[in-house]
């Protein structure tokens, strides 16, 4: 990604010479694409090349840091650091909008470069979901903060699948559960979905954490908007940890309504299936 580096020189205030100008730049990159294009890769990549006290993280994790620490706090926590990334951003209310505008207001104005990913260009973000009109000044302050880039390709993660999910009889899961040699979590769908409700989305990665495989019996599809967005976060952290999943019921791509996938979280909800399908695939 040529432009990728030159931004990371001038960043780095590289390129410059003599009598060469360095090009204006601004202080953010926004790698926008589909679903498992590679762009949290480069993201990482990225990250990787830059010197200094730097930070990587979900969205969510930046979220629920302020809300751990308090805004200001987590300011003073951040500020400083030559480069901050955040994987799968998204704003799902005028709240979280609010506060992320001026968490990068802050950290620019500090001299700190922002990496981002995203399903969604940034001059889009809530389109569908609230009033986006009364949050327009929040929404495109955010915008103007990015160079955005287009990152396009096939989904890896389907490459050697049939773009199901893997159903597995009661019996199998039985036989799972008693020859997995890991710490494996076992759930009826029903109960977790509820237990969800009770837990803060900020902690779900304490639910998965230390486990490497979740076996869940009779998934049924969702209809429940604030339900499936609660499972959608916790399939989020299921990737990242790569838990293998074994499931029973409704496979778990037909988890979601044809009205959820029709609506304004849809890009949240196939990028839930693309990865639901990878981590119950055999192949896994």
């Amino acid at each position: 990604m040529t432009r990728m580096r030159q931004l990371r020189d001038a960043w780095a205030g590289k390129g410059g010479g003599l009598f060469k100008r360095v090009p204006k730049v601004k202080p953010g990159i926004y790698l926008d694409g589909g679903f498992g294009v590679g762009k949290t890769h480069l993201l990482a990549a990225l990250w990787k090349s830059v010197g200094g006290r730097k930070y990587f993280g979900t969205f969510i994790e930046y979220t629920a840091l302020v809300g751990a620490l308090g805004y200001r706090e987590a300011i003073d926590a951040l500020k400083g650091a030559s480069l901050v990334a955040i994987d799968e951003f998204e704003l799902d209310d005028p709240g979280d909008t609010m506060v992320m505008t001026r968490l990068l207001g802050e950290l620019v104005a500090s001299g700190t470069k922002i990496a981002a990913t995203s399903n969604t260009p940034p001059n889009a973000l809530g389109e569908g979901r609230f009033a986006a009109r009364d949050f327009l000044r929040e929404i495109q302050a955010i915008s103007d903060r990015f160079e955005i880039m287009r990152i396009d390709g096939h989904d890896y993660r389907q490459r050697d699948l049939d773009g199901a999910a893997e159903v597995c009889s009661e019996t199998e899961l039985e036989r799972i559960v008693a020859e997995e040699e890991g710490v494996v979590a076992v759930d009826e769908f029903q109960s977790l979905i509820q237990h969800l409700s009770s837990v803060h989305p900020s902690r779900y990665v304490d639910l998965v954490s230390g486990i490497e495989g979740s076996v869940l019996h009779d998934v049924r599809q969702l209809t429940d908007q604030n339900e499936a967005l609660r499972f959608v976060a916790l399939v989020d952290r299921l990737y990242d940890s790569q838990v293998r999943i074994w499931a029973s019921g409704t496979p778990l791509n037909e988890v979601f309504s044809e009205d959820m996938l029709g609506g304004g979280y849809r890009k949240k909800y196939m990028r839930a299936v693309s990865r639901l399908n990878a981590l119950t695939s055999a192949q896994f």
